[in-house]
């Protein structure tokens, strides 16, 4: 709590205190939110503590809300409650699924406790959450939640399954991101639940990024800025590096910024930029076309910790083809860096893992 209030007058904010701001700004306005998931209160990596238990006594305090009150005593019209959901992903899917079409208004988010586990309600996304619209004319607002990342924690601690979602993204049906700084995810949070728009969003958050220094953000991206579906590396960002140099763009997206980032910085790199697609889907062409423009002289990267089977690329392969086509005026793809094709999302060994996760960024940085 002393770190969360020194992070809110000095800055460098991390995830779970950008998320508590967002859904907190919100009650403020007079949303209604529903936050639920398994070990959702404390946080399935002990990072949210948006539940305070006094060990004393067990009288429950939740900080948040209070923000349904305004400073005269009057209601804001907000609500924010938060439960630790049972183990059965079929059921509580299914059921914040309903509680979004029962009450549009209301912000309703379902937190897994790892991506993986989402397999469990399947049927309740391939029947209603990707395609409830399109079938029905009925649309929903939930959130989901998927924690993902490769950080050698085994096949089934790993893998959101991102390319599940990717592949049954059509006709607007769903916004998937990956966000990597935490004011874009308030950001992304905020705009879900104001846009007016009524669709599921399906957010691939973070694991060790959660408490990564690196991956903080300053006050002034949350009172300056807007989400960004596509963020340029800020050593070019605040004109501090030379874009006539670079000769190699690296299109990623997640948490594996931050590795290619220090390595970058390690082997003192000016020709490499990072660049990140923050939503895969609405596929953001314009604004990465916009990007690669700044970078005339710079063959193109997607580099994912995924296998080749998995992840982005193959929903993101033709569609980065595009952008660099419709920019060079003859038809241009990137190459692919990344794990070689396989059945299982990660290998069970941390030092199998370590040893990918090493070569894997190497290759990315190679001249």
């Amino acid at each position: 709590l002393d770190k969360r209030r020194e992070m809110a007058y000095e800055g460098k904010v991390d995830w779970a205190l950008a998320e508590l701001l967002a859904l907190g700004s919100l009650v403020s306005e007079g949303k209604l939110i529903r936050l639920s998931g398994q070990d959702t209160r404390r946080g399935t990596f002990t990072q949210r503590h948006s539940v305070i238990i006094d060990r004393r006594t067990g009288e429950v305090f939740t900080p948040l809300a209070l923000l349904a009150t305004n400073e005269d005593g009057t209601p804001t019209g907000g609500k924010f409650m938060v439960y630790d959901s049972p183990l059965s992903e079929f059921a509580a899917v299914g059921f914040e699924y309903g509680y979004s079409v029962g009450n549009p208004e209301a912000m309703v988010l379902w937190e897994a406790q790892f991506g993986d586990f989402l397999n469990g309600a399947q049927s309740v996304i391939d029947e209603f959450v990707s395609s409830g619209e399109a079938k029905w004319g009925q649309t929903s607002d939930v959130v989901l939640l998927l924690p993902h990342g490769h950080e050698g924690q085994g096949p089934d601690h790993t893998s959101g399954r991102i390319e599940r979602f990717l592949q049954l993204c059509a006709e607007g049906s769903m916004t998937v991101a990956q966000p990597s700084t935490p004011a874009n995810y308030f950001h992304l949070l905020r705009r879900h639940s104001l846009d007016g728009i009524h669709r599921p969003l399906v957010v691939f958050t973070p694991k060790s990024m959660l408490r990564n220094k690196a991956a903080v953000s300053d006050i002034k991206d949350f009172t300056e800025q807007k989400f960004r579906s596509v963020l340029e590396e800020p050593t070019y960002e605040l004109g501090m590096g030379d874009r006539g140099k670079v000769t190699r763009v690296l299109l990623c997206s997640g948490k594996i910024y931050y590795e290619l980032m220090a390595r970058k910085q390690k082997d003192k790199r000016d020709d490499v930029a990072i660049v990140r697609i923050e939503q895969l889907y609405p596929f953001p062409a314009r604004s990465l076309a916009a990007q690669l423009a700044r970078y005339p002289n710079a063959d193109v990267v997607w580099c994912q910790e995924e296998p080749e089977n998995m992840g982005a690329w193959l929903f993101a392969d033709r569609r980065i083809e595009a952008v660099l086509t419709g920019l060079s005026g003859k038809a241009k793809r990137p190459s692919f860096v990344g794990r070689r094709e396989a059945a299982s999302p990660a290998t069970g060994l941390a030092r199998t893992h370590n040893a990918e996760q090493k070569a894997l960024v190497s290759s990315a940085l190679a001249a």
